[in-house]
């Protein structure tokens, strides 16, 4: 229980964040052809937290919105965490399955994905990324916090 409630209060922070820190992921060229893409689908990233080693994003969704497949070639893996909503999740050749809140998804880098809210109100989900190159120190840590949030799950 003390693991889970400690992996809990890493993503609690990641949360509570100043909203001056929380902004839409921007660039120039390329990358606003990538936000206009994703808005029309429905889809924000919010940049959380960014670092050499691990990137944290709130990716907000509106109702029905659809996330499209997509990898990233530039990560070890990446958790897709739900928050809010009646999000479904597309991992690889898999078919879509339920992604309950609270619930961590293991992506591995490289790896086709893509996520939905089924849902009329929006949804949100947490995603973690660990990137190429990582510190051992911070896949350990990372580790600790999965394991703790698989291994006591809340009570009632």
């Amino acid at each position: 229980m003390l693991r889970y409630a400690a992996g809990m209060a890493v993503i609690a922070g990641l949360l509570c964040s100043p909203a001056s820190a929380q902004t839409p992921a921007q660039g120039k060229g390329a990358d606003k052809d990538k936000e206009a893409a994703r808005a029309a689908q429905g889809y924000t990233p919010v940049r959380l937290w960014e670092r050499p080693d691990v990137r944290a994003i709130r990716v907000e969704l509106k109702p029905m919105a659809n996330r499209a497949i997509h990898q990233h070639d530039d990560v070890k893996f990446h958790l897709f965490i739900p928050l809010t909503g009646k999000l479904q999740v597309t991992i690889g050749s898999d078919k879509p399955v339920d992604a309950p809140v609270g619930q961590a998804f293991y992506i591995k880098g490289g790896t086709p994905h893509g996520f939905r809210n089924l849902g009329s109100t929006p949804g949100s989900a947490i995603e973690i990324f660990v990137m190429n190159g990582a510190s051992a120190a911070s896949l350990d840590a990372l580790g600790a916090l999965v394991a703790g949030l698989q291994t006591a799950p809340p009570q009632p």
